[in-house]
C-alpha cells in the first residue's frame, strides 16, 4: 500500500513540479504509437500558412480563362493545377487528373499555364489560351500531350487537332493572363510545376491520383 502511495504522490509531484517535462514525455510517447500524428500536424501548419494567400486570391485562382477547364459547369469543388506543357511531371499528372474527371460529376479542373521551362513552354502556353479562347482548350490540351514535348512539330499537330492557327498574334489579355499565373504562383510560394490548390490545400509537386482524390474528398466534406 504504502508502495503505491508513494507512486501517486510522485506522479502527482511530477506533473506540479515539471508539467513540462511531463507533457513532452506523453506528447512524445503518443507521436511514438501513432506517428500519423506528424503527418497530420504538418499539414494543418502548410494550410494555414497558405490560408491568407487563398482568402485574398481565392476568385482569381479558381476562376478559369475563356474555356481552360473541364468537368462539372457548377462545381461543388475546383481543383487548379498551374501547369508547363514541357513538363514531365504534368505530363505524368495528367492521367490521374482526367480519371478524377471521369469519376466525379461535381469537379470543375481549371487550368492555369506557368510555363517557365523556354521560349517552347512559352509558345505552347500563348497557343492554348487562342484555344481557349476560341472555345478549344480541351482538344488543343488533349493533342499536346498526345503529340510530346513542345516543339515546332508538335505545336503544328495540337494547333491542327484543335483547329486554330499554329502561331498567335500579339494580344493582350493572352500576356494579361500569363503575368497574372505567375504573380499568382508567386504568391503561392511556388517552386515548379505542377502546383495544385484544391480547396485550402497548395500541393507544389506531381502527386499520386489518390492523394488527389483525397484533397477532393476533404475539400468536399468541409463545405
Amino acid at each position: 500500500m504504502g508502495g503505491a502511495i508513494g507512486a501517486v504522490v510522485t506522479a502527482a509531484l511530477l506533473v506540479f513540479a515539471a508539467p513540462q517535462l511531463v507533457g513532452t514525455r506523453i506528447v512524445r510517447a503518443g507521436m511514438l504509437a501513432d506517428p500519423q500524428i506528424l503527418v497530420d500536424t504538418s499539414e494543418a501548419l502548410r494550410d494555414q500558412q497558405y490560408a491568407p494567400v487563398l482568402a485574398q486570391h481565392r476568385a482569381e485562382i479558381e476562376t478559369p480563362f475563356a474555356t481552360s477547364w473541364k468537368g462539372s459547369a457548377k462545381p461543388d469543388v475546383t481543383l487548379v493545377e498551374f501547369f508547363d506543357y514541357a513538363c514531365p511531371y504534368c505530363k505524368a499528372s495528367n492521367p490521374a487528373i482526367e480519371r478524377l474527371i471521369s469519376e466525379d460529376s461535381g469537379l470543375r479542373v481549371v487550368y492555369r499555364e506557368l510555363p517557365i521551362l523556354g521560349e517552347e513552354s512559352v509558345a505552347a502556353a500563348r497557343l492554348s489560351l487562342a484555344a481557349s479562347k476560341a472555345g478549344r482548350f480541351a482538344q488543343f490540351h488533349d493533342a499536346l500531350w498526345q503529340a510530346g514535348r513542345p516543339a515546332p512539330q508538335t505545336l503544328a499537330s495540337a494547333s491542327k487537332a484543335a483547329g486554330i492557327p499554329s502561331s498567335t498574334a500579339d494580344s493582350p489579355d493572352i500576356e494579361a493572363e500569363l503575368k497574372k499565373n505567375f504573380q499568382l504562383a508567386g504568391a503561392l510560394g511556388a517552386t515548379g510545376t505542377p502546383l495544385f490548390v484544391i480547396g485550402n490545400r497548395v500541393i507544389n509537386s506531381a502527386v499520386s491520383y489518390e492523394e488527389l482524390k483525397k484533397a477532393v474528398e476533404e475539400t468536399r466534406a468541409k463545405g
